[in-house]
């Protein structure tokens, strides 16, 4: 199989399972959003969450991934097994040590650091103490899924991507249970959702566990990490990449920050807004680059450029067909989704509003989301982990400066606005930076599908958008109508678009198709 197979196939199997997880997400928000709501409850929530969610990225899936996946698979594909194994076992041991630090310090420290995140909270009687004891509760759940995320790397190095993807389903599930039948234990009913999310990390990694087994991976504590050649390479990568995953994640406090100075809901809207904006994301985006990055990882370690900048040119393709009518999609079914699914109980009219109207600014950082996140793992595969890191440092600034600028004038919108601009601003200068590294082949792969995508985009947004007229999306009720309309609506665009690229000679599409008719194909021979 072509690498570029392999990277569908392995985005495929992890859309899949991501679909799954994303759809128990966002069951999961309509339920936290009809039981709390839009308001002091949630507010304090997410924003406690956002500092576990914070060191995740830091020792997790941002940086570890990054630095760890490019120096293992070097390892095992050119010296094999036995000395792959020895690397895990003291990766292990170390990020043991080190989230036992860090649990210990965040706990402890947990007053200041949420003073420090959500000042505007302290003009609201209990909303910073409530924000303090939700985070001190789930400040653990950032050790699960950092071993997690290690455990991912290893996993997807030796080509196994289900499970691992499959994993935030359990979470969202945990949690979902959590709001429904603890609720009642708490004198504030939202600390059942920071139980779910402590117990849904611990069911995340134990769910790997099978997988481990079945590639005779068994970890066990190895102290001698302080001379280890290798284990030094992956901290010296790791470095940078913790650094730029720091920028990143203080442009979502910065404007989770200066959300706290605004009306009561606004973190609150603007989390929810985002919650939808990360489905495709996680779906197709995650899963594309996770996919990629240890096939291009490969590739340079075998010394083979070419096969590497054909991979990079593939997943920028992909990510273009697939984005933009996704981007379409989110802007045009905003309303008609947060009524249908959200409106009721403690979420009204005014959350309503304003929640889709934080989704449609958000819904053109899509494109810019997916560019990013292929060209900063096209960085890693080259084991350049500094060039991100200079470019989310300006990123941070536009978006500071942006978000600073616009909620003068727009409130909450004005920091989702912010937010797009500045994700375009970080994707032209990394394509920029990265066009001046691997060659000007960049170009064609990028506008030869554009052109293409882009008619395709305007005829599905004038069916979807006929088709939804037929509901009034502005009252709750009738929901089996409504929801057949949506589903109406969302099939007729998908069938549109996939018609006019069948007609256009979309290339990348007919690849995937052909993809899952071999794959079929093998199945009945097996049989």
């Amino acid at each position: 199989m072509s690498t570029q197979k392999k990277i569908a196939a392995a985005t495929l199997v992890m859309a899949f399972a991501t679909s799954l997880s994303r759809v128990a997400g966002l069951v999961r928000d309509v339920i936290v959003a009809r039981l709390f709501g839009a308001g002091f409850a949630t507010d304090a929530f997410f924003m406690a969450f956002t500092i576990p969610n914070l060191l995740r990225r830091f020792f997790g899936e941002g940086s570890l991934t990054a630095a760890f996946v490019p120096t293992f698979s070097e390892v095992f594909h050119r010296r094999g097994e036995a000395d792959a194994q020895r690397l895990a076992n003291r990766c292990v041991t170390l990020l043991l040590l080190v989230m036992l630090l860090t649990v210990t310090l965040g706990i402890l420290c947990s007053p200041w650091i949420v003073q420090g995140i959500g000042y505007g909270f302290s003009q609201v009687e209990g909303k910073l103490q409530l924000t303090d004891q939700l985070n001190r509760l789930m400040f653990p759940y950032i050790g699960f899924v950092s071993v997690l995320a290690l455990v991912t790397g290893i996993l997807n190095v030796r080509g196994h991507f289900f499970l691992p993807s499959l994993s935030p389903l359990f979470l969202n599930l945990t949690m979902i249970l959590s709001a429904l039948t603890l609720g009642a234990l708490f004198k504030e009913p939202i600390f059942a959702l920071a139980v779910g999310v402590l117990v849904g990390g611990l069911v995340q990694l134990l769910l790997q566990v099978p997988a481990l087994f079945r590639y005779r991976i068994r970890f066990r504590f190895d102290f001698q990490f302080l001379r280890d050649a290798d284990l030094q390479k992956v901290v010296a990568l790791m470095l940078p990449g913790i650094a730029g995953v720091a920028i990143y994640q203080i442009n979502v406090i910065v404007s989770r920050l200066l959300a706290s100075f605004l009306p009561e809901g606004s973190v609150s809207y603007l989390y929810y807004g985002q919650r939808l904006f990360e489905f495709p994301q996680g779906i197709f985006i995650v899963s594309l680059a996770q996919a990629a990055l240890p096939m291009m990882s490969r590739q340079v370690a075998e010394n083979d450029l070419d096969g590497m900048r054909q991979s990079l040119r593939f997943a920028l393709s992909l990510i273009t067909i697939f984005t933009l009518p996704a981007i379409v999609g989110l802007i045009l079914c905003a309303t008609p989704v947060y009524s249908l699914f959200f409106l009721g109980g403690e979420f009204d009219q005014l959350a309503l509003q304003n929640t889709a109207m934080a989704l449609v600014c958000y819904a053109p950082g899509l494109l810019f989301v997916g560019y990013s996140r292929i060209a900063a793992q096209t960085f890693y595969a080259l084991q350049d982990t500094r060039t991100p890191v200079w470019v989310s440092f300006w990123t941070l600034l536009v978006n500071l400066l942006l978000g600073l600028l616009l909620m003068q004038y727009f409130q909450h919108l004005g920091l989702a606005v912010a937010l797009t601009m500045a994700s375009l601003f970080n994707a032209c200068l990394l394509l920029w930076l990265l066009r001046r590294k691997v060659g000007s082949l960049l170009q064609a792969s990028l506008w030869k599908p554009l052109l293409k995508v882009v008619p395709a985009c305007l005829l599905m947004g004038v069916i979807v958008q006929s088709v939804l007229k037929l509901a009034d999306w502005q009252q709750a009720g009738e929901a089996w109508l409504r929801g057949g309309i949506l589903f109406a609506a969302v099939a007729a665009g998908a069938l549109v678009f996939l018609g006019c690229c069948l007609v256009l000679r979309v290339d990348e599409l007919q690849q995937g198709w052909q993809l899952l008719k071999n794959r079929k194909s093998a199945r009945k021979v097996n049989r």
